[in-house]
C-alpha cells in the first residue's frame, strides 16, 4: 500500500479528542515527578505554568506533529525550555512518564516508536 493512502499518525491515535486524554494522563504525571522536580526551575515552572493551558499546548504540538489540523501556538522549545537547564537524567525520567503513559493507553508499537522519534528530535532544544 503507498504512504500516501495510509492514516496518519493522528488519524491513527484516534484524533484530538484520544490526544487529548493522554495528554492529560502525561502532564498530571510529570508535574508531580520528583525526578523532574528536584530540578528547582523544573519546579517553579511546574508551579508557575496553568496546568489546563500547558495541557492545551501540549495537545496542540502533538496535534500538529503527528499530522492534524490543529496548529502549535506556543513558543518554541528551545526558547520554553532554556532557562530550565534540564539535564540528561531528567531528560531520561521525562522519556520513562512518556513510555509508561504510552503503556498505560496500550498506544500501538508503531504508534508509540513514531511518537518517540517525534519526542526524540526535540532533545537537543530542550536539554543542556
Amino acid at each position: 500500500m503507498n504512504s500516501q493512502n495510509q492514516p496518519s499518525l493522528y488519524a491513527r491515535l484516534g484524533g484530538v479528542y484520544s490526544i487529548a486524554t493522554v495528554v492529560d494522563y502525561f502532564i498530571n504525571r510529570i508535574m508531580v515527578d520528583p525526578r523532574l522536580n528536584s530540578n528547582p526551575r523544573v519546579d517553579k515552572a511546574h508551579h508557575w505554568i496553568s496546568p489546563p493551558g500547558f495541557k492545551y499546548l501540549v495537545t496542540e504540538m502533538v496535534c500538529e506533529a503527528t499530522g492534524g489540523p490543529q496548529k502549535y501556538t506556543g513558543r518554541s522549545m528551545l526558547d520554553s525550555h532554556r532557562h530550565l537547564l534540564i539535564s540528561a537524567a531528567e531528560w531520561e525520567a521525562f522519556l520513562d512518564d512518556f513510555q509508561q503513559t504510552l503503556d498505560k493507553f496500550r498506544v500501538p508499537q508503531r504508534e508509540q516508536e513514531e511518537l518517540k522519534a517525534i519526542v526524540a528530535s526535540t532533545r537537543e532544544d530542550i536539554v543542556v
